[in-house]
Order: structure tokens, then sequence, then C-alpha cells
């Protein structure tokens, strides 16, 4: 994504994110406008509740208008009534819009996340990205439902008491208005504060989020190393950053709050102090008195409550900066018009360079070499030779700085993405598996499959000698990523699926490695059947696997030492020789 995206997200004023934020209400627009109307008639109500005194106290209490005393019972009920329908309705549809509005936000980052390209992921934590589509959302809610009903309602409630305070003796109420200056400018340093601080918070849940996932999934590892101390420790320095970052948002919020009310109440005692006056005597009733004192007294509660819910609102709009820049992140280019429902099965790489985002050097180097239909192509070499890379091009995980590749004679670039990445079936030695059952993990690249055409796979894999075992045979959960089966029974899946795939490319990266004697034998005698009649690309470290490839590439660095079959590379007494010698010497 360019940086200048990155500066607009980051630079947005709180509004701009607000608005942008509430473009996700269009749809809701009714319940948003039917919480707005509750919202007001709850603060109307109190409002007109409190405009009362006046006429209470001087026309009720003291005989002066019969009739107000004998309405007043009847009155308040009303009022009261009213009130709870306004409440009832301007909570309960605040909150339905606001939660449809999270879940349709949320939706939309789970699919632009996993519509970024790989380059994306490689360098973003998933702990992260999981804090900003469950943490982050729910500060959003925050901002949407509680913090938009205090800011609604208790603003209204603000205006209200205003009024009424105007209406009857504005001179007394103007003392008041003599602070507003200074709780705006309170107001505006205390938002700027808890937008860092929120900002530091997210990210602080973002890594104890990271820490406890990756600790969670090395667990056998950590317990075998006797690391737990040292998990502890770590977890514990992440856990305490989030709780200081949170202690200084509560700090702030309690520092606020009670200088706003302070500032207030020496408006409140200046009030008293003129109304103390001859002056004043003389033009001022007990009711008008007593309303106007009321109604600052009262407007304290309002004032503390939008002050304090700054910290929920500046948490949301803090949370959707947050998320609106993953939002702003360019999804996977495809700008490809070519259709490909199934490719006869060549491929070719013609003086590809490639290296990585932020790396000067270069992974591929001026690749070249050529697979007809039908052919295993091996690739060979030390860890970091550019073998997993090459493979990953083929289905435009990362795109060439220069050369091409090509899928019957096309260059990939011209295929749509969908349609080219339909042409492979994968199979690694970290097979990944999702916690559902036998069946539907065989058929997840296929889910249109019969039961028949899945049972088939199962069988040509060797799946079913270990699901006949089993309580719900086929139908077995399996757990998170096939926690229940072993290394070579997760294998066998995973071959299952790249078998009902029926795909004209299998790419094998180590699929063989790291298995006993008999888990191999079924696995190679599943993956025969796989690669028959498929262009095979087999990244492999062990070279007996690979001796019955149509062409084997030694690579080094990202170059091509040398190709040719297994005879043809032993004869020449090269790289792919020293390199079986050594393995065989073994």
């Amino acid at each position: 994504m360019p940086e200048n995206n990155n500066k607009t997200v980051i630079e947005a004023t709180t509004w701009q994110n607000f608005t942008r934020l509430m473009s996700y209400a269009k749809s809701y627009k009714a319940g948003f406008v039917v919480a707005i109307l509750g919202m007001l008639g709850y603060a109307g109500i109190d409002t007109l509740f409190f405009a009362q005194l006046q006429p209470l106290i001087d026309d009720g209490l003291t005989d002066a208008n019969p009739n107000f005393m004998k309405w007043a019972p009847l009155f308040v009920i009303v009022c009261f009534i009213i009130r709870g329908i306004c409440h009832f309705f301007g909570n309960y549809c605040l909150a339905w819009v606001g939660n449809n509005v999270v879940a349709d936000l949320r939706q939309n980052l789970f699919e632009h996340i996993m519509a970024l390209p790989v380059t994306f992921h490689d360098k973003e934590s998933t702990g992260t990205l999981i804090s900003k589509l469950t943490f982050d959302t729910e500060q959003v809610l925050q901002a949407t439902s509680k913090a938009l009903l205090t800011l609604v309602q208790q603003g209204a409630m603000v205006i209200g008491f205003l009024a009424v305070m105007f209406y009857n003796s504005w001179q007394l109420s103007a003392i008041f208005l003599l602070i507003t200056p200074i709780i705006a400018v309170i107001v505006t340093v205390v938002s700027k504060r808890f937008r860092q601080v929120s900002k530091k918070i997210q990210n602080a849940m973002g890594e104890v989020t990271s820490a406890a996932e990756q600790t969670f999934n090395a667990h056998k590892v950590v317990l075998t190393f006797d690391g737990q101390q040292r998990e502890f420790e770590r977890f514990g320095k992440i856990n305490k950053h989030n709780r200081q970052q949170r202690m200084k948002m509560v700090a702030t919020k309690s520092v606020s709050v009670p200088l706003i009310q302070i500032i207030a109440s020496f408006a409140l005692a200046f009030v008293l102090y003129v109304a103390n006056l001859d002056s004043m005597k003389e033009s001022l009733t007990p009711g008008v008195f007593i309303t106007v004192i009321t109604c600052m007294t009262m407007l304290l509660r309002p004032l503390k409550l939008l002050t304090t819910v700054n910290s929920d609102f500046q948490n949301g709009m803090a949370a959707c900066v947050s998320i609106f820049a993953v939002l702003d992140q360019d999804k996977e280019q495809d700008l490809g018009k070519c259709s490909l429902t199934k490719a006869k099965g060549s491929f070719a790489f013609e003086q590809v360079n490639f290296s990585y985002k932020n790396d000067e050097t270069l992974a591929l180097k001026k690749l070249s070499f050529k697979a007809e239909a039908g052919e295993t192509i091996a690739l060979v070499g030390r860890s970091g030779s550019g073998k997993s890379t090459a493979s990953a091009m083929l289905l435009r995980f990362y795109d060439a700085n220069s050369g091409k590749i090509l899928i019957d004679d096309k260059d990939i670039n011209s295929y749509k993405l969908k349609d080219l990445r339909k042409q492979f079936a994968y199979v690694s030695q970290q097979v990944v598996l999702f916690n559902d059952s036998i069946a539907n993990n065989i058929a997840y690249g296929k889910p249109e499959a019969s039961r028949e055409e899945i049972i088939a796979a199962a069988k040509s894999a060797h799946v079913i000698e270990f699901t006949d075992n089993m309580p719900e045979g086929i139908d077995t959960n399996i757990g998170e990523n096939g926690a229940l089966l072993s290394g070579g029974q997760r294998q066998r899946v995973a071959i299952a699926r790249a078998l009902l795939c029926d795909a004209p490319f299998i790419i094998l990266d180590e699929a063989t490695s790291a298995l006993d004697t008999e888990s191999e034998r079924h696995i190679q005698d599943a993956l025969q059947i796989l690669q028959k009649n498929r262009t095979c690309i087999v990244i492999a470290h062990r070279l007996s696997t690979i001796e019955k490839a149509d062409k084997i590439i030694v690579m080094e660095q990202g170059e091509i030492l040398e190709q040719g079959d297994h005879k043809t590379l032993l004869m020449k007494g090269g790289a792919y020789a020293k390199l079986h010698n050594f393995q065989f010497d073994e």
C-alpha cells in the first residue's frame, strides 16, 4: 500500500473517522432515527419536569393556582411513563444499530484481511490481526452505543437545563456560561490524551493476544524445554505494560471529572452570591431561584457523564483508526481476464527475478526451467535456496520483479486468480487441517463433492484404514489443526483432499519427511496415485524420494546450479552427486 494512504488514515480527524463509521449505519437509519427520538424524548421529559419547579413553588404551594396541585400527580405519572418508553426505544434501537454496524464492520474487516496479499500477512502478527477483529471492534461498539447514547441524551439535557435557566433568569444563567470556554479547553486536552492512551492500549492488547497465541501453539515445546517460567515472565511484562496503559486512562478520567465539577461549583457559588444582592432579590421569586439552582446542580451530572464518556468515544475513534488502516490496505491485485477451467499441465519459468519486500537481495535470480504436462519436477537444495519461493510464485502468492511464469504457454498474470489457483493442489509437511470432521477436511477444496467421491479419495489415500477404528468413522471431528491425528494420518488426509480436487498441478513440499517407515510407505503409495497423470513439483531434502523424477533441479541462493534426471546428474559428478553421496554415506 502506498505510504500516502497510511498517512491519510493517521491524519484523519475524529469527525472524519466518525463520519466514515456512521456510513455503515446507512442501512439501519430507521432504527437510528427512532433511537435519536427516544433519547431526545427522554431528555425532553426530564427538562420539562424541572421546568415545572417554578410554577409548583410560586403557584401551587402558595395556593395561587389550586388547579396546578390537582393535576400535578397525574402529570408526574404520565411524564414517567413517557420517559420509560423513550428510555426503552432510545437504548434498544441504538444498541440494535450499534451491534449491526459493528457486526458489518467486523465482517468487512475479516473479508478484507483474507483478501490482502500474502506479503501483508508475512509481516503482520496473527495475534495483532485477531486483536483488531475482536478487541478493536468491541471498542467501536462502545463508541456507537454507550458513548453516542450519553452524548445525545446528556447533551440534550445540558441544552434543556440551560434553556430552562435562561427562561427563568438570564442574569443568573449567564454566569454559568463564563465557565464554558474553560470546560471546552479541558475537554479538548483530555480528548487528545484519551486518543493517545487508547492507541497504546490497543497495541498492548495486540501484544497480549499475540504472546498468548504463540505460547499456546507452542505448548508442547514450552513443556519439553521447561520454558513455563520464561513464558510466565514474558507474558507478565506484556500484561504489566497493558495494565499501565489502562491505568493512565483511568488517571486521566479521574482527574478530568472532578476538575470540571470544581469549576462548575465556582459558577454555582457565584450564582448564590449574586442572588443574595439586593438588586437581584427584588426580581427573584422563590420558584425562579430554586429552579435555577436546581438546574445548575443537575447540570453537574450530565457534565460528569459527558467527560467520562469522552474516554469511551475516543477509545472507539482510536480503534476506528486502527481498523481503517487495515481496510485502506490495497487488496490483492487480480487484473487477469482469461478464464481457465482446467490447464493442460505445462509450465515454465523464464528469466524470473524476485525479491521479498524491503529486501535488497534477490531470492530468485534469472530462474528458467520448463515442465511438460504429466512430468515430475524435483527442486532440491539447502534451506533458503528458493525452492518454496518458486512454488509459491506459481500460485501468484508473490509476483516476479522481472521475467515471466507461463502455464500452458500463457503468462499467469493473464489468468483470473481464482481460476489459476484452482489448478493446484498442495501437500506439505506442515499440514493445515480445520476443527471439523475428516470428511469435511477432505472436501475443503471441493465442497460440492458427493459422499461417494469423498470416500473414494479417502480410500485411495489410505485414510479409511485408520478412520474405521474411530467412533464416528470419517465423520469424526479431529480437533484444532487435526490435533487428534498423528503426523502420518494428517498427511494422508491432506493427500485425500488433493486427490478430490483433481487439479492438474500438484505441489509436494517435504511431504514425506519426518515420518516413520510404515507411515511413509502409506504416504508413498498415496502419492503415486496422486501424481498419476498430473504435473508435479516436488520440493525435497531426502533425495531417495525423487530418484524417479523426470527432471531434478538443484538450486543454491535462488539460482539453478544444474538440472537433469537422476542418472545424468550422478554421472556429471556435480552438486547433486555430492549431495547424494553425502546422504548415502549418512
